[in-house]
């Protein structure tokens, strides 16, 4: 994304090093109940997986991407065709919001030793409390201030409706 552009997020800037791979899928998935459109992940093979299975992993990664990339998100094709630009680029922001630069116990970014390059993690909600503690106590006793001030602000770009969509959250 250039800087400036009328679709930067500086809130990706720490992103701006990093490898993200995309990929289209027309294969259904859900979670929960709910329908999943998109997901997030990290780049590298993850899970308990074998050293072969891991190697298999990696290898059809590499073949799709040329190199292992940082992340890899990943849409759902039938839902993007239907979907408006609104709803496109709000889901394409929710999952570049799981992807992050590892920070150290100082809130420092962390960097490898080995490379110097950023190391990365999938991050969570920032929304990360109860409906019922903000009906009992307020937005202020708990970390959802900043997501009522920007809900009473209105969108900066356009309304759109992901919500139930995120393999990450589902």
């Amino acid at each position: 994304m250039d800087e400036g552009a009328t679709l930067e997020n500086p809130d990706h800037a720490h992103l701006r090093m990093a490898c993200i791979g995309f990929l289209w899928t027309n294969v259904a998935n859900s979670k929960k109940g709910r329908m999943v459109i998109g997901t997030a992940e990290k780049g590298q093979p993850q899970g308990a997986l074998g050293k072969w299975a891991r190697a298999r992993a990696e290898l059809q990664v590499r073949q799709w991407f040329t190199e292992v990339p940082d992340f890899i998100i990943t849409i759902s094709a039938p839902w993007w065709l239907q979907a408006g630009d609104a709803e496109r680029c709000a889901l394409i922001e929710h999952e570049l919001y799981h992807c992050a630069q590892d920070k150290d116990a100082f809130g420092t970014p962390k960097f490898s030793k080995s490379t110097g390059m950023p190391v990365y993690v999938m991050r969570g909600h920032d929304v990360e409390d109860f409906v019922g503690v903000v009906r009992r106590y307020g937005a202020e006793a708990t970390q959802v201030q900043e997501l009522v001030d920007a809900a009473n602000a209105g969108p900066e770009i356009a309304a759109a409706s992901i919500a139930h969509a995120c393999g990450n959250c589902a």
